[in-house]
């Protein structure tokens, strides 16, 4: 599996890899994927990080690092989604440290993510790659049945991470 980033060649492969998702996962994106013309979209957007994780020929997860804008520009959304399939299986880890790295290269000091509480693997799998939980959001997501769901949101502090494993000469282990 290589985590690659997103580019013309990967479009078709990952407008399928959002048709395999199921419709619960749709709420980590950002934007409507099913709508056409999207992923052409990112293709031409700049200031973003998108990249695919990719078995073969297929795409198997989908990442986004999103700058948030204005005073918390400093801050950017981490986006992870893993097909059901290829979970458990270190995609979704593979994705979430290439954000981090992405992040740093955007200039973002701060990375944060949304997980519903329900998503026990998901949190343990950030907080294992130092996200921290920052809030607790109640009855924050309504999903496809109308059912509400809590939300935490995970933060990484990653310049004072990233600088701090330079320092020691652990970046390279760990890109």
């Amino acid at each position: 599996m290589d985590v690659r980033p997103l580019s013309p060649e990967l479009a078709a492969p990952l407008e399928e890899f959002f048709r395999r998702v199921p419709d619960s996962d749709h709420n980590s994106f950002a934007e409507d994927v099913q709508r056409p013309g999207v992923v052409q979209s990112w293709l031409e957007q700049e200031g973003t990080h998108r990249a695919c994780a990719v078995e073969g020929d297929r795409v198997v997860g989908y990442l986004a690092v999103l700058p948030l804008v204005g005073w918390s520009a400093h801050v950017g959304s981490l986006r992870v989604v893993v097909d059901p399939a290829a979970r458990g299986q270190g995609v979704g880890r593979a994705l979430a440290r290439a954000g981090l790295l992405a992040s740093l290269e955007l200039g973002l000091t701060k990375t944060v993510v949304e997980v519903v509480v329900d998503a026990v693997p998901a949190i343990g799998m950030f907080e294992a790659l130092g996200f921290e939980p920052e809030a607790l959001l109640r009855d924050h997501v309504r999903d496809k049945s109308g059912e509400l769901h809590d939300l935490v949101v995970l933060a990484h502090q990653v310049e004072g991470t990233w600088s701090a494993m330079a320092t020691a000469g652990l970046e390279e282990a760990l890109a």
